[in-house]
């Protein structure tokens, strides 16, 4: 089997390298790898792990664990069996022998399948969010104390400051913490100890919009809609079309 074909299922499925997996632990409730650990041994100088006798089977279980973890994510598109039988047959050098072309044909086409399925699956969560969103922001907006701008930012004042206000361009300080309708946090100043510094000019719309009704000094609770904040795409934890809900203190303006 030829090499190019080799890397381009490496290029769909990242395996660790063997030398790392080797040397590393696994947490036994993710299967993954432990940073900074270094295996347990025993007082003989060996590991021992129940039900994996001996360095071979340790070895090979481990290695197999990974490949698992990692392929987890297209496990309903992969047939186990087939897998198996293409691990044993490559070991030892039977492989039925894949061209390049047929290689590179079959993982596009997973892939061009594959990729239609996640936005197909991005739009459905899409609307959920919208829907969820829409429905909590009506509600939300007729709180005592709660304040609803024209964009359809809205506020409540937890503590009322009496230093400056920013400006569009101004540069800030603030602790603040950051998280979904459900309330899990997705970022947060507080726990990394320290606060953020930033330019309002370079943040979601709802973020300049919120701190310029703020003075040095005052602590807000912002809910930002999607269209205030990461849109239809999101970023990283934050869904497609998901509101967002800040506890936001603002230290400083920053000259």
């Amino acid at each position: 089997m030829k090499n190019t074909k080799r890397i381009a299922v490496a290029g769909l499925v990242a395996v660790l390298p063997l030398a790392m997996i080797a040397c590393k632990p696994i947490d036994k409730e993710t299967g993954k790898p432990v940073e900074g650990a270094a295996a347990e041994t025993s007082a003989e100088g060996g590991n021992e792990i129940a039900g994996l006798e001996g360095e071979r089977e340790q070895i090979s279980y481990i290695i197999g664990n990974q490949m698992g973890e990692q392929l987890k994510q297209i496990k309903d598109e992969i047939d186990v069996k087939t897998l198996q039988r293409a691990i044993s047959e490559t070991l030892d050098d039977k492989a039925i022998e894949i061209s390049d072309e047929q290689a590179m044909g079959v993982m596009q086409k997973f892939g061009e399948r594959m990729q239609a399925k996640q936005m197909a699956e991005m739009q459905e969560q899409a609307k959920t969010n919208a829907a969820e969103a829409e429905k909590f922001l009506a509600e939300n907006g007729k709180r005592e104390g709660v304040q609803t701008t024209a964009s359809g930012l809205q506020y409540r004042v937890i503590t009322e400051g009496t230093g400056a206000k920013p400006g569009p361009n101004a540069t800030v300080r603030v602790h603040y913490k950051g998280t979904l309708l459900n309330g899990e946090t997705f970022d947060s100043s507080y726990d990394r100890g320290e606060p953020a510094q930033f330019a309002l000019n370079q943040v979601v719309p709802g973020w300049q919009e919120g701190l310029q009704l703020m003075s040095v000094g005052s602590k807000y609770e912002l809910w930002i809609p999607a269209a205030l904040g990461y849109g239809e795409m999101g970023s990283g934890p934050i869904g497609p079309n998901q509101a967002l809900v800040f506890e936001v203190e603002l230290q400083d303006i920053v000259e």
